[in-house]
């Protein structure tokens, strides 16, 4: 008998259209054709053939980029959207974290809004367990716990 694995994880897979490639692979494919033949056919009398079949290929390979390239299960078009935010909104010089303190103080005072109560120093609360002259957790029915008589 021929035995088949099976994903545990089921988000993962893609459903097949046709051909074994996806419903956005045969669209893409579908877009590189209208914009790959046309230009063939166009310029395959003025440049040459292999020019002609040079410059289609050029023309298709950005489709095809889009249509296959994946990145941590991220669609070509979210993931360049998502390095676009980054690359617009993220610093690109860290501040150092003393300067970051320093800045927040700035604008508290600018703002007006004092500075937090400071925190209290806590006093550890007994728990009750016994411990050995170590400091270790002792066991109850352990042999530091017994007093032997004599």
């Amino acid at each position: 008998m021929a035995y088949v694995q099976i994903p545990k994880d089921l988000s993962n897979v893609k459903t097949k259209v046709a051909l074994n490639l996806t419903k956005r692979q045969l669209i893409g494919f579908a877009v590189a054709g209208l914009i790959g033949i046309p230009t063939y056919l166009k310029t395959r009398g003025v440049v040459g053939n292999d020019l002609a079949v040079f410059l289609m290929i050029i023309l298709t390979i950005p489709v095809f980029f889009v249509v296959f390239y994946e990145k941590d299960g991220l669609p070509c078009e979210k993931y360049l959207r998502y390095v676009y935010i980054h690359e617009k909104y993220q610093p690109k010089v860290r501040v150092s974290k003393e300067k970051f303190i320093q800045m927040r103080e700035e604008e508290r005072d600018i703002n007006g809004k004092k500075s937090g109560p400071a925190k209290k120093s806590r006093k550890k609360k007994k728990t009750g367990r016994k411990t050995s002259k170590k400091g270790k957790r002792v066991k109850k029915g352990s042999k530091r716990n017994k007093k032997i008589k004599i």
